[in-house]
C-alpha cells in the first residue's frame, strides 16, 4: 500500500449519502490550510483527486494524507498537484506508516526512533491528519518524519 492507496471502510467520516464528498474533503484540507493554494479536488466511485499549488512537498502529502483518512476514499491521485510550480518530489513508502490496532504514538516512535518520548514529532508532522495524539485508529495512514 503506497502513500496514494488507503482503506475505504476506515477513515474519518466527512460525508454522508447526501453530501459531496468532494466539497466535504476540500473543506476538510482547507480547514487546517496545511500549505495547498487553488485547491481543487473531485471525487469519483472511492478516488480523491487533489488539484492545486503545494507549498512543499510536506504540504501535498498532509493533504493527501487528509484525503485518504477519509471513510469511504480508497485512492489519491495528485498528479497536477505541483509544488512551487514543478511537479512535487513525495516522500517514499517507508516514509510512512499504516496504524495497527493496539498502537499509539508513544510506541510508534519507541519502534521508529529508540525512544517513545519522541511522539511529538510524529504528531507534529501529522498535526492536519491527527487533531489529538490519544485519537488515532487503525487503518490511519500517518507520516514518520526521518529527520528529527
Amino acid at each position: 500500500m503506497g502513500l496514494f492507496d488507503f482503506a475505504r471502510k476506515i477513515g474519518k467520516k466527512l460525508f454522508g449519502d447526501d453530501d459531496d464528498p468532494a466539497e466535504k474533503i476540500q473543506e476538510h484540507i482547507e480547514q487546517s490550510n496545511p500549505g495547498v493554494d487553488n485547491l481543487q479536488v473531485e471525487v469519483n466511485d472511492g478516488v480523491a483527486t487533489i488539484k492545486g499549488d503545494a507549498q512543499s512537498p510536506g504540504a501535498l502529502e498532509k493533504a493527501i494524507l487528509m484525503a485518504g483518512n477519509a471513510m469511504g476514499i480508497e485512492e489519491v491521485k495528485a498528479d497536477e498537484a505541483t509544488v512551487a510550480g514543478a511537479q512535487a518530489q513525495l516522500g517514499s513508502d517507508d516514509e510512512f506508516y499504516i496504524i495497527e490496532k493496539g498502537d499509539s504514538l508513544w510506541k510508534i516512535a519507541a519502534n521508529a526512533y529508540g525512544n517513545g518520548a519522541k511522539y511529538e514529532a510524529i504528531f507534529e508532522a501529522n498535526r492536519e491528519v491527527i487533531e489529538d495524539p490519544d485519537k488515532i485508529f487503525p487503518g490511519q495512514k500517518i507520516r514518520i518524519p526521518k529527520d528529527i
